[in-house]
C-alpha cells in the first residue's frame, strides 16, 4: 500500500478497523478503501476461508487494506484491538448481535476508550427484534422485505437477484452510508454512535418507490404485471435469433416510438403504449421481431438512434465494452480484473490500493504502524495472540 495511494482519495486519512467478516461487511471496508481510507483488517488467526472458496487474491471485496491475523479468544488479542481503537476513526463488524460483547469489544468497551469512534454493525436482521438472532443469508432478508415477492416472471416463481438487494445494496451502501453520516455528525457533537445496518432494513428502504406507487394503486402485487417488471413489453428482455439478449427500457413516449421504428412494428396496431390490455399481443410481436436478428445485428439496427437498448453482455464481455473502458469501469489489480471504484469526483481520484491481502499478512508492519513496539509484538507472539 504506497504513500501516494493513501492520498488519492476523498476519504485519506481515515483510519478504520475491520473485525473479519465475510460478504457485505468486507465490501463496506472495500468501499471506505476505494476512497482511501487506512483498513486494517482482523483476520481469524487460524482462518482457512477468506469468504469464497478461491485462492484469497481473486476476491476483490478484500482488496486495498492490510491483514492482521489475532486469535480474539486470547485476551493479549483483544487488548491489542482495544489499543487500536483508541486511534481509529471507525470500526466495523459484521457478527451476529452479542458476539462482540462476548469477545469484550462491544461498542460501549470500545467507546468508552474511543468517544468519538463510529462504530459499525453489520447483520442481516439488525440489533433488535424478534429475528436479530436467527442465521440467514441475502435470500432471507430480501424476502420479508417484499423485494423477493416482486422480482420475477408473470405466473412463475420469484427470481433471485444475486446477492445485491441484500448483502451489498440494502446492507454494504447503507452501511458505510450510516458511516459516513455519523462521521459527519461528530463534527458538531464531538462524539461517535453505533450505526446499526441490517440488511432487511436496507433492502426494505431500497423498495421506497414500489411501496409508493403500490399505495398509489399504481403497482399490482403480482410478478411481471408492471411497467418495470417485464409486465411491459416496452421494459423487458428479448432473445435474439443467436440466443442472447438485449434490453429495451423504453418508457416514454418518444423512445418507445422511436423503438417500434426501428424494429419495424405499428403503434396504432396495439393500441396506446400504457394500455395493460394491449400489451400480451405488443409483447408477442416483440419477441417475434427480436428473434429475427441477431443480437449484434439488432446493436447496428439501434445504432444512432434516440432509443433506450442495450445489449445483454456476459461477464466475459462488459469489461471489453467501448463505453465501459472510455469510462474506465474496470481495472487489473494483480492480474484479476475486476470492477473500478466508484463514483467519480471532480479533484480526488479513489483508486484499488492494493490486491487482497493474505491473513496476517501485515502483522508485524500494522502493528509497528499503530505505535506497538518490538516487545510488544514479541509478547502478542508469545501468547499465542499472532
Amino acid at each position: 500500500m504506497t504513500s501516494a495511494n493513501k492520498a488519492k482519495g476523498p476519504l485519506a486519512g481515515l483510519k478504520v478497523v475491520e473485525v473479519g467478516g465475510v460478504g457485505p461487511g468486507p465490501f463496506c471496508a472495500m468501499l471506505l478503501s476505494d476512497m482511501g481510507a487506512e483498513v486494517v483488517r482482523i483476520d481469524r488467526k487460524h482462518a482457512s476461508e477468506s469468504g469464497l472458496p478461491v485462492d484469497r487474491r481473486f476476491d476483490v471485496m478484500y482488496r486495498g487494506r492490510r491483514s492482521l491475523a489475532l486469535d480474539l479468544k486470547k485476551p493479549e488479542a483483544v487488548q491489542a484491538v482495544r489499543r487500536m481503537l483508541r486511534d481509529a476513526d471507525v470500526m466495523i463488524e459484521g457478527f451476529r448481535p452479542g458476539v462482540m460483547e462476548r469477545l469484550g469489544l462491544g461498542p460501549e468497551v470500545c467507546m468508552d476508550l474511543n468517544p468519538k469512534l463510529i462504530y459499525g454493525r453489520m447483520t442481516g436482521w439488525g440489533q433488535t427484534g424478534p429475528m436479530a438472532s436467527k442465521p440467514g443469508h441475502d435470500l432471507n432478508y430480501i424476502a420479508l422485505s417484499g423485494a423477493l415477492h416482486a422480482i420475477g416472471p408473470k405466473g412463475g416463481a420469484p427470481s433471485i437477484p444475486l446477492n445485491l438487494i441484500g448483502d451489498f445494496g440494502g446492507g454494504s451502501m447503507y452501511l458505510a452510508f450510516g458511516i459516513l453520516c455519523a462521521l459527519h455528525e461528530a463534527k458538531t457533537s464531538g462524539r461517535g454512535q453505533v450505526v446499526d445496518a441490517g440488511m432487511v432494513d436496507g433492502a426494505t428502504s431500497l423498495m421506497a418507490m414500489i411501496y409508493g406507487l403500490f399505495a398509489a394503486g399504481y403497482w399490482k402485487d403480482e410478478r411481471g404485471s408492471n411497467r418495470l417488471d417485464s409486465g411491459a413489453p416496452w421494459y423487458d428482455v428479448y432473445e435474439t435469433k443467436d440466443g442472447r439478449h438485449v434490453a429495451i427500457g423504453a418508457t416514454e413516449a418518444t423512445f418507445f416510438r422511436n423503438t417500434m421504428k426501428v424494429i419495424g412494428l405499428r403503434e396504432e396496431d396495439f393500441g396506446e403504449q400504457h394500455d395493460r390490455d394491449g400489451w400480451p399481443a405488443m409483447k408477442e410481436a416483440f419477441s417475434r421481431k427480436f428473434r429475427s436478428r441477431t443480437r449484434d445485428g439488432w446493436c447496428k439496427a439501434f445504432e444512432g438512434t434516440e432509443t433506450c437498448f442495450s445489449p445483454v453482455l456476459s461477464l466475459a464481455e462488459a469489461p471489453r465494452d467501448p463505453h465501459q473502458v472510455a469510462r474506465g469501469n474496470f481495472v487489473e489489480c494483480a492480474g484479476v480484473v475486476q470492477p473500478a471504484p466508484a463514483p467519480r469526483f471532480s479533484r480526488s481520484r479513489p483508486a484499488v490500493q492494493s490486491p487482497p491481502p493474505q491473513p496476517g499478512e501485515h502483522n508485524r508492519e500494522v502493528l509497528a504502524d499503530w505505535g506497538f513496539s518490538e516487545e510488544d509484538v514479541a509478547q502478542l507472539q508469545r501468547s499465542g495472540a499472532i
